[in-house]
């Protein structure tokens, strides 16, 4: 047949290795044979187009590439936000995505083998490799800008301290003064003992305390000078009654003098006045610590001031990949040729990242990715009519299966024709001599009448 021809005659350097035709060059049993099945290269085909193998062996090394510089990525970027991991730890998370971006960036270049790969597909899968670029990128920018970044981090930090006590200063001034009217010093109240103005805040609530107190005494004295006031009156001689040959006085002014007596008790005008004394006094003795208070709250509010803005030092970060994105944003923008090298760097890098699919861009259809499209149109067709020739032969099957029913329904209709029929024929000789033999009886039962 056609095509069991040779393509071509037979000359003595070809290679057979029992595969089918002779190939014009033997296979590659080197390594770039592995850095192209890295990326999904078929080698058999490859045999017919050797003048590939060194454009796809390249396509593998910038994969390794990528992912080795992401690994490089990665173990920088852990040693510069998390120096507290040990290197047994960083090593692992390298290694394990230097694996995800190798698998990635393969899947990436293999996928764009052929001549069906569409331009846009091309282009989603080049937005996916900048993707990865971006986040590779950053780590190394962050090393090449290290010092620049760590600096710009000290001032900006410092900018925040000199701030934040500003707002200490401001918002507790030294007199005691009160603050909480301010919107803008919510936050920045401190409590230190010994405030004058606490103080003053305190004797004011002493004195409100008192002249109420006071009040409250002063109407119950009122009332008990009255009551006494009439103890007195109903006490009197006047009221006076003879009482066991002698004068005393009336019930009514024992009844007087008893309630006189129920009114200091139930009123608790002695417990009333003895707090009063008490709150006059602790207003005096607040006032005269107010008189002193002056000399040494100012170092306590000072002491105060300085560890909370210590505090606040030591609570900024200097390391977080945010604060250190924002230092390289800041670095960036203070100076005109930062940002260019930045720009630069960026699109450097950007490029080296997603190298292996702007490669295949670049590169264009070569001669392997059209035997590879020849092989998937074949695979097409053949897949295709393997399908037509199992529907061609299922719907003969099922003809014959069909034709086979048809012919054991016309024998069983056959045979139940010849069965009725005999069956038909045998009632009929059974009644026949039914007949015969009523027939005969009747005939010699008339002979023996006769």
């Amino acid at each position: 047949m056609a095509t069991d021809t040779p393509l071509r005659p037979v000359a003595d350097g070809d290679f057979d290795d029992g595969r089918g035709p002779e190939l014009p060059a033997p296979p590659d049993p080197g390594h770039g044979a592995r850095l192209r099945r890295l990326i999904g290269v078929d080698e058999p085909l490859l045999d017919w187009v050797p003048e590939e193998r060194t454009r796809y062996t390249w396509y593998g090394a910038l994969v390794v590439n990528t992912a080795l510089f992401g690994a490089v990525s990665m173990a920088l970027a852990l040693g510069s936000f998390r120096s507290d991991l040990p290197w047994a730890a960083v090593a692992l998370v390298a290694v394990i995505w230097f694996w995800a971006i190798l698998a990635l960036d393969a899947w990436l270049v293999s996928s764009t083998h052929g001549t069906g790969v569409k331009k846009w597909t091309l282009a989603v899968r080049f937005f996916l490799s900048v993707l990865l670029g971006l986040f590779i990128a950053e780590p190394v920018l962050f090393q090449i800008f290290d010092k620049e970044i760590r600096q710009e981090i000290a001032v900006g930090n410092e900018r925040k301290v000199a701030g934040y006590r500003g707002m200490l200063v401001s918002c507790n001034p030294t007199d005691g003064a009160d603050t909480t009217g301010r919107a803008e010093c919510g936050a920045y109240q401190l409590k230190v003992p010994g405030s004058p103005a606490e103080l003053g805040r305190q004797i004011e609530q002493t004195t409100k305390r008192a002249g109420t107190l006071r009040t409250q005494v002063d109407g119950l004295n009122r009332t008990l000078d009255g009551k006494l006031a009439a103890e007195q009156r109903l006490c009197g001689p006047k009221y006076w009654v003879r009482r066991g040959g002698g004068r005393d006085v009336s019930v009514t002014c024992e009844r007087a003098r008893a309630a006189t007596s129920a009114f200091r008790e139930t009123s608790r005008i002695g417990t009333y006045e003895r707090e009063l004394a008490g709150l006059v006094a602790e207003a005096r003795e607040l006032g005269a610590r107010k008189d002193r208070a002056a000399d040494g709250y100012r170092p306590a509010l000072q002491r105060a001031v300085d560890a909370k803005t210590e505090r606040r030092a030591a609570d900024l970060d200097t390391d977080g990949i945010l604060t250190r994105a924002h230092g390289l944003k800041e670095v960036a923008a203070s100076d005109g040729f930062a940002l260019f090298l930045t720009v630069v760097l960026h699109l450097l890098l950007l490029a080296l990242d997603a190298m292996p699919v702007l490669a295949k861009v670049l590169g264009g259809s070569t001669t392997y990715d059209t035997l590879l499209g020849a092989r998937y149109a074949a695979s097409r067709r053949r897949h295709t009519e393997e399908l037509q020739v199992q529907l061609d032969c299922a719907r003969l099957e099922h003809e014959v299966r069909r034709h086979r029913s048809e012919q054991d329904a016309a024998d069983r209709k056959d045979r139940t024709e010849r069965e009725y029929q005999r069956a038909r024929s045998e009632r009929a000789a059974e009644e026949r001599e039914e007949l015969d033999a009523r027939t005969e009886r009747l005939l010699r039962a008339r002979g023996v009448g006769v």
